[in-house]
Formats: C-alpha cells, structure tokens, sequence
C-alpha cells in the first residue's frame, strides 16, 4: 500500500452554540480535511482546524504546508513503514503541528486498514469505550448554570468550565454552576492563559475556601509562564494542568522536571498528530503523571484518531475532554467512532473505520 497522492477539503459544520472563550468565540468549524490517496485503492482520513491564537496554524498554512513541504517527501513510501513516514512527516518543517497533525492521522488510518484492524488494537488495545465532558462557553452566569444544568440533564457527569474574562465574575460563575450541579457533575474549569499567576492563586484560594471542590484547573497563565504555572501549583490544593504550556514531549520533560503542573492535556494537534501524543503519554505514565487528551474545534474525523489513542493509551490517559463532535449541529462522517453525548464508543472497523464525508469541499 503505497502512498500516490494527497488531497484536501474544506469542511464546515455548524455548532449547536457559540464556542467562547478567553481567547476567542466562533460559531462553526471549519477545519481543513486531508484525504491520502494510495495505489491499492485505500483512502486514509485526517483533519485540521485553524488555530492561530494557539498553534499558529492558519487554513492557508496548513494546505501549503502539506503541499510544498510534507506532501513531496511521502509519495512512493509503503503505508508499512509506519515509523520512516511519520519521521519524514516531522521532519519536514519547524512548527506547522495541525498540518502534521492532519497528515500523520490519515496515515495511521491507512496503517490500521493495511492490517484489517481497528487504530486502538494496533496501538495496545483497550476498552473500546470512553467518558468524555462537555464545554461550557463562558457567557452570562444565568446562561452559564442554564447550559451546566441542560448538559448534566444530557447524561454528561464532567463539566468543562470556561473561564479566564473577569476574574470577579469567574469566581461568581463557579460558584452558581457549582451550587447547582454538585453531587451530579465534576467540574473542571479552562482559563485558557486568562490568568497571571496570583490572580489564579487568589481565585482558586476563593473557591477552595467557598467550599468548592474542582477536579481541575486547565492553563491558568500564559503559556511561555511556566514559573508562574508552578508558582499556582504549590499555592492551591486544586490539581493544575498544563495545555498550551505543553505541545511536545520535549516540553513535557521539562515542565515533569519543574514540577510545575500535576497533569498533561494531550492534543493532536499540538503534538503534530499520533506519535508524539504516544510518546507524551508514555513519558508520563513513566513519571506517574496524569494526562487528558483534548481537542481544538474539530469534527469526528480527527476526534477519532484522539478516541483511539486515549483508548490504547488507558494507563496514562485517564481524563478524556473530546466534546468537538458534541458540539457540533450535526455528524458530518458516516462510519467511524460512534458519539453518543458523554459515551464515545470505537467499532472494529478497520483504521478510524471512515467510510463518507459529507459536504466537503475539494480545495484545488
């Protein structure tokens, strides 16, 4: 199964409300998909959304990016030598982890269909079935509880708290969505860099001393402020957790050596696709560290790929917050992992098992 061609298309699905947070708000996806194309007549699946308050990735980076820089260097290569295509896929260009993301998923969903069997088996096995939360967009606090309530209502036992606009009215937010889902539902609250430091250490004291219990705190300070991200650490007995502080394993050592975070969000597309995201989790697992994986803005096609990486990857995984296809209006893939709200369950077929596309737009 030799790799002959790389295509790609727009996507664009509306979601159920608008996504807020401290560092953006968007009301659809709109994610690049990538499709590889082979000479046995196998066609492997990957997508990337355009997050450039994050990862730096633009949609027109992203294409060019595959086009001029990784896509060049995979045509020809055996789907079998699995460890050569992802090495030439990193090495290809600084940066650009969505484009590589994109690439490395459709080639793993390649991998499992060469061998007939489903992405998780191949990566470990596991229990093909999985808990996710939900997000909830930071908006007026009556909406913000309105919304908490309707997701528990919804069968969802972790919610996703976002946070990080006004310090003040955060701490009110908790409160009233605390007050009205406790004993139903953990809450986990997302500052997305919203924070400096102390404001983080004075809000999280607030609530720990309200009698708040969290489950976690994601990226309470800049991303580059991982003095600082220690500073909240060994202030609050909340469990803090690096996201955007974190793309890389490299990264991972370093902020595992500070002890500056308690766990680790694993996202694709900050890891540049599946074999760092297997290399962070391995890490780790092997310093007894807690991750989540996550996802940007994305639809069932790359959320997949992250599904069956968590379900392999069980011993280090152990917090799963892969809500994208949630959101989403509608399920534009036919086939594939199965998102029922909270529960996501992974089928035996082969690779990510996708069969249909809908309402993609071929990008020339």
């Amino acid at each position: 199964m030799k790799i002959t061609d790389i295509q790609f298309g727009m996507l664009r699905v509306p979601l159920k409300t608008p996504f807020k947070t401290a560092l953006r708000s968007v009301d659809q996806v709109e994610d690049i998909v990538v499709m590889i194309n082979t000479d046995s007549g196998h066609v492997g699946y990957g997508e990337a959304p355009a997050t450039a308050v994050i990862t730096g990735d633009t949609h027109g980076s992203i294409v060019e990016a595959i086009r001029h820089y990784i896509s060049p260097r995979l045509i020809g290569h055996d789907i079998s030598n699995l460890n050569h295509i992802t090495h030439l896929i990193q090495g290809a260009m600084e940066k650009n982890s969505s484009a590589k993301a994109a690439v490395e998923i459709a080639v793993y969903d390649l991998w499992g269909q060469l061998y007939g069997a489903p992405l998780y088996r191949l990566l470990g096995g596991g229990d093909p079935v999985i808990t996710t939360d939900i997000t909830i967009s930071v908006d007026y606090i009556d909406k913000m509880v309105a919304d908490s309530m309707s997701a528990v209502d919804r069968g969802f036992e972790s919610l996703k708290i976002k946070v990080g606009k006004d310090i003040g009215v955060d701490i009110e937010r908790v409160k009233a969505i605390y007050a009205a889902v406790e004993g139903r539902a953990l809450l986990r609250l997302d500052a997305n860099q919203g924070w400096t430091a102390k404001q983080a250490v004075y809000a999280l004291q607030t609530l720990e001393d309200a009698g708040v219990r969290l489950e976690l705190v994601e990226q309470p300070v800049k991303a580059q402020d991982l003095d600082g991200m220690k500073y909240v650490t060994e202030r609050v007995h909340t469990p803090i957790m690096a996201d955007e502080s974190v793309f890389g394993p490299t990264e991972v050592i370093e902020l595992i050596r500070m002890r500056a975070a308690d766990i680790i969000n694993i996202k694709l597309m900050k890891t540049g696709g599946i074999s760092n995201a297997i290399r962070i989790a391995d890490i780790a697992a092997t310093y007894g560290v807690d991750c989540m994986i996550g996802c940007m803005l994305e639809t069932s096609i790359s959320v997949a790929a992250a599904v069956h990486v968590a379900v392999a990857k069980s011993n280090a995984i152990t917090k799963i917050d892969l809500d994208g296809p949630s959101l989403c209006a509608f399920n534009p893939v036919d086939g594939g992992v199965i998102f029922n709200e909270s529960e996501i369950s992974v089928t035996d077929a082969p690779g990510l098992g996708i069969r249909e596309i809908r309402g993609l737009q071929m990008i020339a």
